[in-house]
This record gives structure tokens, C-alpha cells and sequence, in this order.
């Protein structure tokens, strides 16, 4: 899919869906496209450190994480690194090229921490004290469990609220889908978005229909599949 975001800005963005752990289809992309950012939604599950899965276009990289890169302590530590710490955009807006600028909100959510489809309150607002209430035996560098590292807890969708982007990517999908979350689209209209990307569920699915009450365009980007807008 082709898309205009930006149209006087040379080389496009291309926004790719969980590659889990396959890389040469988005590198090929990049330098098929010229693209000048390359953003990943997560599911990553890198077998080396990102920064020498996508050496060739490390340059012109941005990302967030999924639920599956908690899956082992050294694919977090393949994501997690120093070396790529400043284009991690989970809980950030950054500025792109022609001024665009784009907010990532990684994870999902899960029960045990806050489900937005039920009624009830979240049972942690932050990690913090979703570590305290967690028994010794089973934190995770001193914090929580592994796992809760791609949890969504409320405060990072507090800090996000109080800025303003262009884009928002999420690996969850917003309240179009049958698996997506209102809250989102909440998050994105406070945020003043014209458009949102998601990965996680694997598919593409035309919500063109929801555009006008959403407020924003939003888009799905397929398992290991590629979305180029133009003009960045």
C-alpha cells in the first residue's frame, strides 16, 4: 500500500509488521523504496542485536517492542540495547524529516495488569507498583516479571496523552478491529493524530469506513508485511 502523508519530503516512511525474527524482506524494501525512516511494530524477536539484524538501514531505523520480544532474556536483550536506545519510540514522540512527528506506544495489554475492555480499574497504574506487589522469586531484575516488560500500564498512556504527534504507532490495534481497544483511539485523538499503524494481529483490514468517527486514519500492516507512505 502507497500513502501520502507528506508529499512534498523526498523518500517515503515504510512501516513493517511483526517480522518475527526475518529481516532481508524489510532491508530489500528500504533500499527498494529509498525510504528515509523504517519503522517496525513490533514482534520483533531479533536472534542478534537489532542494530546487526538491520545493519545495512540501521540509520534510518525506529521501533517499537511486541509482546513476543519478552519471550527469553536474550531477546530482550536483542531489542533492549544500548546501541539502538534512542530509537526505541515506546512511550516517545520523535521528529522526523519535513516535521512529521510520530509516537509509538509498544506491548499489549493483559489482565493481570489492566484490560480496558472490562469495567474494573487497572490493577497496577506503573510498573513500579505492579514490582512492588510482585513476590521476590519472581521479578525480573529486580522489577517485574519478565513478561510484564511488553505490558501497557496506564501511566505510559498518561504521558503519551499530554503531547502531540502525526502518527501514533501501536502494536495493538485500535477500536476498528474485533481484537482492538477503544482506549487507543482515545489516546490518538488526544494525542490529534491523522493516522495510526498497528501490528500484532497480523492482518490489513480496510477501516476506511471508521475513519470519520475514529478522527484518524488507522492501518493494520500484515505479518512481515510492508506499508510505504510517501513523502516523509
Amino acid at each position: 500500500m502507497i500513502h501520502q502523508l507528506c508529499p512534498m519530503a523526498p523518500g517515503p516512511l515504510l512501516f513493517c509488521g511483526d517480522p518475527h525474527g526475518q529481516w532481508q524482506h524489510i532491508i530489500d524494501a528500504a533500499l527498494q523504496t529509498q525510504a528515509r525512516a523504517v519503522i517496525l511494530l513490533g514482534d520483533l524477536e531479533p536472534a542478534r542485536p537489532l542494530h546487526i539484524e538491520l545493519a545495512p538501514i540501521v540509520e534510518r531505523l525506529w521501533f517499537i517492542h511486541g509482546n513476543h520480544d519478552t519471550n527469553s532474556e536474550s531477546i530482550f536483550a536483542n531489542v533492549w540495547q544500548p546501541e539502538l536506545a534512542d530509537r526505541h519510540l515506546h512511550g516517545r514522540v520523535v521528529t522526523l524529516p519535513c516535521g512529521t512527528r510520530i509516537a509509538g506506544l509498544g506491548g499489549v495489554f493483559r489482565g493481570t495488569v489492566w484490560n480496558p475492555h472490562d469495567r474494573r480499574p487497572p490493577r497496577f497504574h506503573n510498573r513500579e507498583a505492579h514490582a512492588q506487589a510482585t513476590p521476590a522469586d519472581e521479578r525480573w531484575q529486580n522489577s517485574v516479571n519478565l513478561r510484564h516488560w511488553s505490558s501497557i500500564y496506564p501511566d505510559e498512556m498518561d504521558h503519551l496523552s499530554g503531547q502531540q504527534a502525526d502518527i501514533l504507532i501501536t502494536h495493538e490495534a485500535p477500536g476498528y478491529h474485533d481484537y482492538g481497544f477503544a482506549v487507543i483511539d482515545t489516546l490518538a485523538r488526544q494525542m490529534g493524530v491523522r493516522m495510526t499503524v498497528h501490528g500484532h494481529q497480523h492482518d490489513s483490514i480496510d477501516s476506511s469506513a471508521h475513519w470519520d468517527a475514529q478522527g484518524f486514519k488507522s492501518y493494520g500492516v500484515g505479518l512481515r508485511g510492508v506499508m510505504v507512505v510517501e513523502g516523509v
